[in-house]
């Protein structure tokens, strides 16, 4: 599935150093001016006490050529130690400073990615893979961090050193100077040549990176599958596939790296021989009135052989950069990415508006939707208007899924308050499309879906899906106690909340039978539970959060008989009061329902009670005798 997608993003990355995407990150780090600001003044120190100790080299060769024995070799000692305690106190505050500001970058880049996660609709979740999200909030998230961080110190220092040595050398003589600085051009073209051809390499890496960990999330989620079908031999050839190409990619961006440093190194060292021959000559002339000494001589050798350690340095970050670029593209791509289903300027001003109602209200003192009864009052909307819900109404609407085909044309159906509707229909005939559209999980193309007569686009999104109920055919449970599970309905709910909304699912007698009752663990996923176990605690914590509209998507089509009985049972006072959707599987779940609807491409083909579907004889009818002598015919075998 992942193969265009990942095209897709791919595509659109620049194909150089995006200078712009940098100067982004950058400002998460000027936001840390507590550990930015001493991290560049400890850099520009360093850099200035490197230079200053060139300079007292020839403090001291010129001194002892000089004064010979007589040189005041004590003063010399003193300052060599001086400056030396002075280094070693500014490398520990800016290894300090890194240190924090590329870990709490880290954290701040992870929380705001998994915040933009959550506030995303599911459309965006239909074109990215589980392993291409994870990569940009782990590995991606690291390593930006530590560039930023570590790269800030690193540029500053080595742009600071490189001009203090420039500006040293043209004082000392403008022509050594210039023969020195004659390396720089040669030394732009070879980084530019390299720059691009690394960034692709290196882009490559991230995206086959990305795929792997989206094959090892699917393999491990489907390791049942791939041992019932002996496929673990074809698994493994096409992630050796996957594995292969990233090794290429990786062989040539180390490649492109090897040849890159000896080639900036090559230019360092020639740039130091052109010194050296060049201030030998005016050595050699000094004695022909020219004021160039010994210790000059080799000042300005070491300033020439230091000239390019900066340079190296920051080469080494650019290089780093440019592999890091497709990371920081993805990362900057999600936190910029805007929700399609969001609350518009109206609603966000209605919700402020009514922000000093709310406060001014009893702390506290609002009475919790209680799991049992309707008749406890349902706490005011943050917007103001009517908090409950007693239409819905689809008008005229019209959907379709991203560059898919029209699901839904022109639907319409109203339900009110305390109807259960049940949806029936063959595969693909838009049952699900029905139950995401009322959630708001994706919103009409055309037409309207109207809350009490408003457009559900005029009330806020957050509000709206805390009044929903839903409980999905393959049912998820987080890891942690049975207890902890369903308080994630309503996470104030008291322990005996919990075991009333657990007792009205029928779902109290077997937690009690397990080893340590509401606080037993049910594993990663429920994984220590059975499906129909995991269903009713997944009842009784859709009921605990007291919604007023409850959607059941084939939620009994996966267990047994005797689950489906203890659920039904429960579903009476489930239902009571709420609008209620069933897409069923099990057409004997749904016979007590006020309307059952056939649902066949994205229209109403039957509509009614039951009875009345069956009196007519038609599709209905037809998939419920076809269904109940299967059953028949199972329970016949079976005994």
């Amino acid at each position: 599935m992942s193969d265009t997608a990942h095209t897709h993003q791919e595509d659109e990355f620049h194909s150089r150093l995006d200078t712009g995407m940098w100067l982004k990150l950058f400002r998460r780090a000027r936001a840390m001016p507590r550990y930015l600001v001493p991290l560049i003044a400890t850099a520009i120190f360093i850099a200035a006490a490197e230079t200053t100790l060139s300079f007292m080299n020839k403090w001291v060769i010129d001194g002892v050529d000089r004064l010979g024995r007589d040189a005041p070799f004590a003063l010399y000692i003193t300052a060599f130690l001086a400056l030396a305690a002075l280094t070693s106190g500014g490398v520990w505050v800016f290894i300090e400073m890194a240190g924090n500001l590329s870990n709490r970058l880290a954290h701040d880049i992870r929380r705001d990615g998994f915040d933009r996660l959550q506030e995303l609709e599911f459309a965006f979740y239909d074109t990215r893979p589980v392993g291409w999200l994870i990569s940009r909030l782990t590995s991606d998230c690291d390593r930006l961090a530590r560039i930023i961080a570590w790269g800030t110190l690193d540029i500053v220092w080595g742009s600071v050193f490189v001009t203090m040595i420039a500006a040293a050398l043209l004082w000392i003589n403008w022509r050594l100077g210039l023969i020195v600085l004659s390396v720089l051009p040669p030394l732009a073209f070879v980084s530019y040549w390299f720059q691009k051809r690394m960034l692709l390499s290196a882009r490559e890496i991230r995206k086959y990176n990305s795929r792997i960990t989206a094959g090892y999330n699917e393999s491990i989620q489907g390791v049942r599958t791939t041992k019932t079908l002996v496929r673990e031999a074809a698994n493994l050839g096409e992630f050796k596939e996957l594995t292969t190409r990233m090794l290429d990619a990786s062989v040539r961006n180390a490649r492109q790296s090897s040849l890159y440093y000896p080639i900036v190194a090559t230019l360092g060292a020639l740039a130091g021989g052109l010194a050296l021959w060049h201030g030998g000559v005016l050595v050699n002339t000094r004695f022909l009135g020219a004021d160039f000494t010994v210790g000059t001589l080799i000042l300005c050798v070491q300033l020439a052989g230091m000239f390019f350690h900066p340079i190296n340095q920051m080469a080494r970050i650019l290089t780093e950069m440019q592999a890091a670029q497709a990371a920081g593209e993805r990362v900057l791509g999600l936190l910029a990415t805007e929700p399609k289903i969001k609350d518009g300027p109206a609603v966000l001003e209605r919700v402020k508006a009514e922000e000093p109602k709310a406060a001014n209200r009893a702390d506290g003192n609002t009475p919790p939707i209680s799991a049992l009864s309707r008749s406890v009052r349902i706490p005011p909307a943050p917007d103001g208007l009517p908090a409950r819900i007693d239409t819905v109404e689809f008008r005229d609407v019209t959907f379709r899924y991203e560059n898919g085909p029209v699901v839904l044309q022109n639907f319409n159906l109203t339900v009110r308050a305390g109807d259960t509707i049940a949806l029936v229909g063959p595969s693909g005939g838009g049952k699900s499309t029905i139950v995401s559209l009322v959630c708001r999980f994706y919103e009409p193309v055309s037409g309207s879906i109207l809350i009490n007569g408003i457009d559900y686009r005029e009330r806020p999104l957050q509000w709206f899906q805390s009044q929903l109920g839903i409980v999905l055919q393959a049912p998820h449970l987080f890891k942690g106690s049975v207890r902890e599970n369903i308080r994630y309905g309503r996470l104030g709910a008291t322990d005996a909340e919990i075991e009333n909304a657990a007792r009205l699912v029928n779902a109290h007698g077997f937690i009690t039978q397990l080893d340590r009752g509401y606080d037993t663990e049910v594993g990663a996923g429920g994984n220590r539970l059975s499906t129909g176990q995991k269903q009713l605690i997944s009842f009784a914590r859709a009921l605990l959060a007291d919604p007023q509209i409850f959607v059941m998507d084939e939620a009994t089509s996966s267990i047994d008989t005797e689950t489906e009985q203890l659920i039904q049972r429960g579903l009476e006072t489930v239902f009571a009061g709420r609008i209620s959707f069933v897409i069923a599987h099990r057409l004997s779940t749904i016979r007590n329902a006020a309307r059952i609807l056939v649902i066949g491409r994205g229209r109403i083909e039957e509509s009614g009670t039951h009875a009345e579907l069956l009196a007519r004889r038609g599709h209905y009818h037809e998939l419920y005798t076809s269904q109940f002598k299967r059953e028949r015919l199972e329970a016949a075998l079976n005994e």
